[in-house]
């Protein structure tokens, strides 16, 4: 039985359920982006749950239901789990609809009933469901804290109340962002190819507007695939966004908001932005067919890429972000208190998000290791990608992942980001006032606080 506040709570938290495009990291395609990493020599912990590694054989038939979000190979390693321990069973039910995915499990908490065992989280939610903790089990009491070193700091601590003593969930994937390039489009612009070179040219945000400008000249195709992305970029080289850590809005006054806007308006009134959105046929088709020479994105999005672009094998590469990275997705997860089996379902998850696990996760569905150990382990460094022109790509996103800084982002940061977005597609489609556009962009944001 939920008291009234819970109830107003988890109301309040469906009305500010706004859309999201389909990121993450944590359970985004092939990498969400994430979004969101296994190895065998790792303390036990990172390896191998006790738990998990006997099966006794008089053990009871037990099945835990498993709610997971986007392409993420999970069901395969269900599988493999059921080698370890033959009498559970997971019920995956998965989904690519973020929004109806975290809108499923509010529901449910709201009913008192319908929860899973295991419920996958994408950060971007994490803020909105961390005021309903009381309902989610606290995995330090099943053991998380002798898990916690295994992880990244940053990534950890998205989860865990100031203090440190509740811990949300376990760390799936990470999101640390890079740019994607052509190497043929570069080519034909007289530019570097290999990462490293082509990285000392657009190293500042200053190269990168030059370089872009000279790439549109010489080619007549536009550098970067679409505005939203080229503000991400920037947007999130900064610990905070539009939202302080009291959740007050500081879009306004945030110099590194500006200075997002204001690079992004200089690119697209310089011509070398595409006018693309995220997930459409189009986009899909632009990637494919060469029509812009650089994506700039989360680790998740190599596998977006594979996808949309499979001729172009061997002609993309993978290189560092200018001016640092920053990350964009990566998942958690959680154990509603609902679950009948939050022993079994603790043991699963640690065995899931382990060092083995996730290297398995990263090489199969492209989900970044949340494990600091793998960047350096051979196992992780020496995988090679065919598509990316016979690449180590996860050298370059081992790098990322170690300069991400962490960000706070507010309960309210999607649907602001959409209104930020939205300003932005209008000077590029419609050719509108940028300082115009900033000012209702503002009026927007500040209604949406006070609605909310």
């Amino acid at each position: 039985m939920f008291h009234r506040k819970f109830i107003k709570t988890i109301t309040t938290l469906l009305s500010v359920m706004l859309v999201l495009t389909l990121a993450a990291c944590g359970g985004s395609s092939g990498n969400s982006s994430s979004s969101d990493t296994p190895k065998p020599s790792e303390p036990a912990s990172a390896t191998t749950t006790p738990a998990a590694s006997e099966a006794p054989k008089t053990e009871e038939p037990i099945e835990l239901t498993f709610w997971t979000l986007g392409t993420n190979g999970y069901d395969e390693l269900a599988k493999e789990y059921k080698k370890v321990k033959p009498n559970i069973t997971i019920k995956i039910q998965n989904t690519s609809d973020q929004t109806a995915h975290h809108n499923n499990m509010l529901t449910a908490l709201s009913a008192g009933k319908g929860a899973p065992d295991i419920f996958m989280l994408e950060i971007a939610f994490l803020e909105r469901f961390m005021e309903a903790k009381d309902s989610f089990v606290n995995l330090n009491d099943l053991g998380a804290k002798d898990l916690k070193g295994n992880y990244l700091d940053w990534k950890w601590s998205q989860a865990s109340s100031d203090n440190g003593n509740y811990q949300f969930g376990l760390p799936t994937d990470v999101g640390p962002t890079v740019a994607y390039y052509r190497t043929d489009l570069l080519a034909q612009a007289g530019m570097p190819t290999d990462p490293e070179g082509f990285y000392k040219t657009i190293d500042t945000w200053d190269k990168f507007d030059a370089v872009a400008k000279e790439f549109k000249a010489k080619t007549g195709k536009v550098f970067v695939d679409m505005p939203d992305l080229l503000y991400n970029s920037i947007r999130d080289q900064a610990n905070e966004i539009y939202y302080d850590k009291d959740d007050n809005f500081i879009g306004d006054t945030n110099p590194q908001v500006k200075k997002a806007w204001d690079y992004t308006v200089k690119a697209i009134q310089e011509g070398w932005v595409g006018n693309n959105s995220l997930w459409t046929p189009e986009w899909g088709q632009a990637t494919n067919n060469g029509d812009f020479a650089v994506l700039l994105g989360p680790a998740w999005m190599s596998g977006v890429i594979k996808g949309n672009a499979k001729d172009a094998s061997g002609k993309w590469m993978i290189t560092q972000m200018p001016e640092g990275p920053g990350n964009w997705g990566g998942s958690f997860i959680s154990l509603p208190k609902e679950g009948k089996h939050p022993k079994e379902a603790f043991e699963f998850i640690s065995w899931l998000l382990n060092k083995d696990q996730q290297l398995t996760s990263f090489k199969t569905n492209g989900l970044m290791p949340s494990i600091p150990a793998l960047y350096d382990d051979p196992a992780f460094t020496g995988y090679i990608d065919d598509y990316y022109n016979k690449q180590a790509v996860a050298v370059e996103f081992g790098k990322a992942a170690k300069n991400v800084k962490q960000i706070h982002y507010g309960k309210l940061h999607d649907g602001t980001d959409s209104i930020f977005k939205d300003g932005l597609r209008n000077v590029l489609s419609k050719k509108s006032d940028p300082n115009k556009e900033w000012d209702d962009v503002i009026k927007k944001v500040k209604e949406l606080n006070k609605r909310s």
